[in-house]
């Protein structure tokens, strides 16, 4: 356990916020270059690709190397039994342990042929996340039987996950002196009735593969007006969707559409697939049986998404708690680590 949270330290003392991931990636290739030949790392902008194949059925290590931007924290202390710091649940302690067990000689000679996935750009847009590069551009990935995205998930298996869409809800007024406002139509006042069904909207479950998944849809951001004194002639508001693996994404903006009525316009900006639930999938089953660990559906969005469409099923499985991401005080338990990792040497030396 103690190399593992020295692992740890050492990641989260290395800053990596979105856009940022160049020093990190440096790091983490210079680490693997004693285990792994040249050949064995595959340097992808600043995401890398780490493993030997000698042609045993493929696993996916897949994890994240940066965090959202930082917000002051200190640099990594530990204090009572948890590691503090910027990324620590959020996704170092599963980059932590993606390392070690490409590390372990068990793993490398095992009955597998186990891949590390190490991408950047995930705390972003949708868009710019670059798995879906580091796929198209290592081919073979698409050969995985299997997948193990190791962000936070309290040690339970979260299976599959809600697709995300994002919108600009807009109305449009008309300007007018504010001690005068019946010369103009108030364009933040025009989208109170809608802001008002939000308010009142409850989460919708949706059962997928025997898990209920919770259709959410929220205002997030909002802007308007000019000046404290001119009737505000435009206003807009962000609209974050959540929706369940039942949905496309056509039929998901046709959900965010209506219920958006009332507006005057909608312009979707971002949306990415939701994820089912793996069916009959022996080693979902063999993992699941090894952890013995709840299964809990995963109500944001992952990259089992993307993978996903890649034709790999997978699921998130790693250290770190998932109400701890994004977090100023931002923490992960030490002893998740050791759990984790053993949880998963079993699974790929088996």
């Amino acid at each position: 356990m103690t190399e593992l949270l020295d692992t740890l330290i050492w990641l989260v003392d290395v800053r990596s916020e979105i856009g940022q991931e160049e020093q990190i990636c440096n790091e983490i290739e210079g680490r693997f270059s004693a285990t792994y030949t040249h050949d064995e790392i595959t340097r992808i902008g600043n995401g890398l690709v780490v493993g030997r194949c000698v042609g045993n059925p493929l696993i996916l290590l897949v994890g994240h190397i940066d965090t959202v931007p930082h917000q002051g924290q200190p640099a990594a202390y530990v204090a009572d039994e948890r590691l503090h710091g910027l990324g620590a649940s959020d996704m170092k302690s599963g980059v932590a342990v993606m390392i070690h067990l490409l590390e372990d000689p068990a793993v490398i000679d095992g009955p597998y042929d186990v891949v590390g996935v190490f991408y950047d750009k995930e705390e972003g847009p949708i868009a710019d996340n670059q798995l879906g590069t580091i796929l198209d551009s290592v081919p073979f990935l698409t050969d995985a039987e299997f997948g193990i995205v190791l962000e936070p998930t309290d040690l339970n298996l979260e299976l599959g996950c809600n697709g995300a869409m994002n919108a600009l809800v807009k109305f449009y007024g008309r300007s007018a002196h504010s001690a005068r406002p019946w010369l103009g139509e108030n364009a933040i006042t025009k989208a109170a009735p809608l802001l008002a069904k939000f308010a009142a909207r409850e989460p919708k479950p949706t059962n997928h593969g025997g898990l209920d998944f919770l259709e959410v849809m929220s205002p997030t951001l909002a802007k308007g007006g000019i000046s404290r004194n001119v009737i505000p002639a435009y206003f807009e508001f962000n609209v974050s969707y959540r929706f369940p693996p039942t949905l496309s994404l056509e039929e998901a903006e046709e959900h965010l559409r209506a219920f958006c009525e009332e507006a005057d316009e909608i312009e979707v900006t971002d949306r990415a697939l939701a994820a089912p639930v793996p069916q009959d999938n022996p080693h979902m089953d063999r993992l699941a049986a090894i952890t013995r660990a709840p299964r809990a559906p995963k109500q944001g969005w992952t990259d089992v998404a993307r993978l996903a469409e890649y034709g790999i099923a997978a699921i998130n499985y790693g250290p770190g708690e998932v109400a701890m991401a994004h977090q100023l005080a931002e923490s992960v338990p030490i002893e998740h680590l050791p759990v984790a990792f053993g949880h998963i040497r079993k699974f790929l030396t088996e």
